[in-house]
Parts: C-alpha cells; structure tokens; sequence
C-alpha cells in the first residue's frame, strides 16, 4: 500500500514539474532574451509557485491555520491560473502555424524601402586593362545567403510566441479573477419547484433553504459566513438544511468563523449533517459545536415536522471512523404514506434513498465541478452533478454549494443557496 502511495505520489510531481517545464518553456524561454531581468525572474517563479502550491495542497495538515493562511492564498490562486494557462497555451499550439504564416504574408506585402538617390558623379575615364584569359575550370562564383533572413525568421518566431503567451496569460487571469469574484461576493439564490406525491394540501408552498459545501478555512472566513446566513434569513425560509462541508479545520481554529450560524431563522429550524470534510478534522467535535449554535445534526436520525419527515444521514467518510451514513435507523421505522425528504450530502448514496422510499434527497458535494471542465470529471463519480433528477419514486435536487474548495475560484459552477419550494400534487 505504502508502495503505491509513493509511485502514486511521484507521478503526481511529475506530471506537475512537466506541466511548469511547458509554462516556463512557452511564458518565459520563448518571448525573453538569455540572461534578460524577465527571463531570470521567470525561471525563479517556476520554481516557487509549484512549491507554493504543494504547500497549500497539503498544508492544512501539516501547519497551524495561521500559518497555512500566508500560503493558501498565493498557492490557490495559482492552481487556478495555472490550469486556465495550460489551457489557453494548448490551445494556443494549434494557432501557431497560422499566425507564422500570417506574419510571414504580411512582411512579404510590404514593399521594401527605395534605396536613397544621389547626384550621379562625373564621368571618369580609366584606361582599360589588358583582358586576362579566364580559366575554363574556374568555379562559378555563388553570392552569400540573404543575411536578413535568418533575423527575419528569429524575429517571426518571437513575435508570435509573445502573442500567444499574452494572450494565454490575459484569458487566464480575467477567467480566475472573475471566478474569483464570484466566490468572495459570497453565492446567490437560486429557486428550485419540487412536487412530492405524498405532500399533503397544507405544506404546499413549504420553502427549504438548502446549503452545501460553505468550506470554512484559511480563506473563507467570519464574513463569508455571515453573507450566507444574511442572504438566507433575508428570504425568510419555513426550513434551513446545512448539508455538509462546513469547514476544512478545527473548532478551535474555525469555531469564531463559523459563530453566526447561531443567527439563523426558519420557522422549523437548522439542520446539519456532515460531509466527508468533517472527518478531516474531525466530526463530533464540529457535530457539537453546531449544535451549541442552535443548528440541529442529524446523525442518522429523523425528526417528524408537522406536514413531512426530515431525515439526514452521516457522510460515506464516516464509515471509517465507525460513522457511516445507516439508513435502517434514519428511516427504518417511519410511516411511509408521509414524504420524506433525506439530507446526504453525497449524490451517490441516491440508491440507498430509492430503496427506503425517500421522497427528496437533498445533497451537496460536488460544487458543479467548481472549474469548468471539472463538470466532466465530477460525472464520472455523481450521478448527478448539479441540479434536481428523478430516480425512480425519489427525486434529488444538488446544489452547488455556497464555497469553494482549494483555489477560491468558481468557473462555469457559480455558488448557491438554494430555496427548494415544495409543491403537493393535491393542490
């Protein structure tokens, strides 16, 4: 196991260091002079942004909080530039062949410049020289090469490698500072209609507000989460489900950012349930202090509100730490001619939901993919990426979250709270 973990850990840095190797290659060899001011700070950068970036991938468990904060930053937002550059320059190699021939037509439409004219001088007579035989053997003479055309190629050459590099480097750096915004404005509301069958007359109308994925930690703080819980009071919601991903660190090191949830409001109340990053650092003390706020965990446990019954399992993470999501206690015993709506806050556990006669999932997880085209590797381990399917007699509604993990970027994913506006068919 340990064997793998190192093969596996050593292709990670390489694929990495190619990937810088290609950046430096394309950003700073080909558009710099050797020796150059921007050619030696270029070949440092290379150096100690990957490294910047190790450290922030790995540094919530290896460092204090307050000293993984100095590196979250500049390492985060550099994976998200980084990628978005890897992008745009590959991109950018399919262009090459034709900006050289472009470049090449322009300089061959341009006339060239009329060489200076002068006074013609007198006329001066020189007697002529006896004529010299010429050798029958003698070597054609051949004039040198164009010397202006090597220069010419140098030139074309650079020209269009500084095009494609400012090019690549504008579209990266506008698509994470965009994305950027997008997640420090704090999420946006998004509604969502879901009928349930079983929903009596009188809970028609009933508005849950559903939040995911908030990912307290080294940048994301107190002011991230009182947006969260300003925009949800703001709608006045009957439910509020927290479903998972609070935080990414303790409750001594993230306990104050996370303090004003203690200001939600819903006529029924907040429930929480935990996501696979509480079991990083560690669930029960997170499952407490949440419940010292006033929000309600659900630990494999349900409780039965006037018109349905709201259940929330513990996160697949769990299982390792002996707390996994168990379905037979949540919902084991309930009277199934009521609706039931289920907090997971993984999609894949939807089969579970169908077999126990759930009505609603509700579910985070998989922020959208975050940074596009992330969508297309997170439908390879969802079912559903973002958004409400049908399986079966269940439905599942996804949100994106209202954070972000790693790089504080969002791209084609922009964060949400969601309002889930229950509708009975008997209405």
């Amino acid at each position: 196991m340990i064997a793998v973990m190192v093969v596996a850990a050593l292709g990670v840095l390489g694929l990495l260091g190619a990937a810088h190797w290609y950046l430096w290659r394309r950003l700073v060899r080909d558009v710099s002079r050797p020796g150059g001011r921007y050619r030696r700070t270029g070949t440092v950068l290379a150096f100690l942004l990957p490294a910047l970036m190790l450290l922030a991938l790995v540094g919530g468990r290896a460092f204090p909080l307050a000293v993984e904060r100095w590196f979250a930053w500049p390492g985060y937002l550099w994976t998200a530039v980084g990628i978005y550059l890897l992008l745009t320059l590959l991109a950018g190699e399919a262009l090459r062949p034709l900006l050289h021939r472009l470049h090449r037509l322009r300089r061959r439409r341009t006339p060239a410049p009329a060489p200076a004219t002068a006074a013609a001088p007198a006329p001066v007579t020189v007697p002529a020289a006896p004529a010299e035989p010429v050798a029958e053997s003698a070597e054609p003479v051949v004039g040198p090469a164009d010397p202006a055309e090597p220069a010419a190629e140098a030139s074309r050459r650079l020209f269009v490698s500084r095009l494609v590099a400012g090019g690549a480097a504008a579209v990266a750096v506008g698509v994470v500072g965009n994305g950027a915004y997008g997640v420090l404005r704090g999420p946006r509301l998004k509604h969502v209609t879901v009928p349930l069958a079983k929903l009596p007359r009188a809970a028609h109308g009933y508005r849950i507000a559903v939040v995911s994925d908030i990912h307290l930690g080294p940048i994301l703080g107190r002011s991230h989460t009182r947006r969260i819980v300003d925009t949800i009071n703001a709608v006045q919601p009957d439910l509020i489900t927290v479903v998972g991903d609070l935080v990414d660190g303790t409750v001594p090191e993230l306990g104050p950012a996370a303090r004003p949830l203690a200001d939600l409001r819903a006529k029924d109340g907040a429930y929480f349930v935990t996501g696979n990053h509480e079991y990083f650092s560690g669930a029960a003390p997170w499952v407490e202090f949440v419940r010292e706020l006033g929000v309600h965990p659900l630990e494999n446990d349900r409780v039965e509100l006037a018109r349905f019954d709201l259940a929330g399992v513990n996160d697949i993470a769990g299982t390792a730490h002996g707390q996994g999501p168990d379905y037979a206690k949540a919902l084991g015993d309930r009277d199934r001619s009521r609706a039931a709506v289920l907090m997971a806050h993984q999609p894949v556990t939807i089969h579970d939901s169908v077999h126990h006669g759930v009505d609603l999932q509700l579910s985070g997880h998989t922020h959208g993919g975050q940074l596009w085209p992330g969508n297309y590797v997170a439908e390879l381990a969802n079912p559903t990426v973002a958004g409400l399917e049908r399986y079966g007699d269940t439905q599942l509604y996804v949100t994106r979250g209202a954070g972000a993990w790693g790089p504080p970027v969002r791209v084609g994913a922009p964060s949400d709270i969601t309002v889930v506006t229950l509708a009975s068919l008997q209405a």
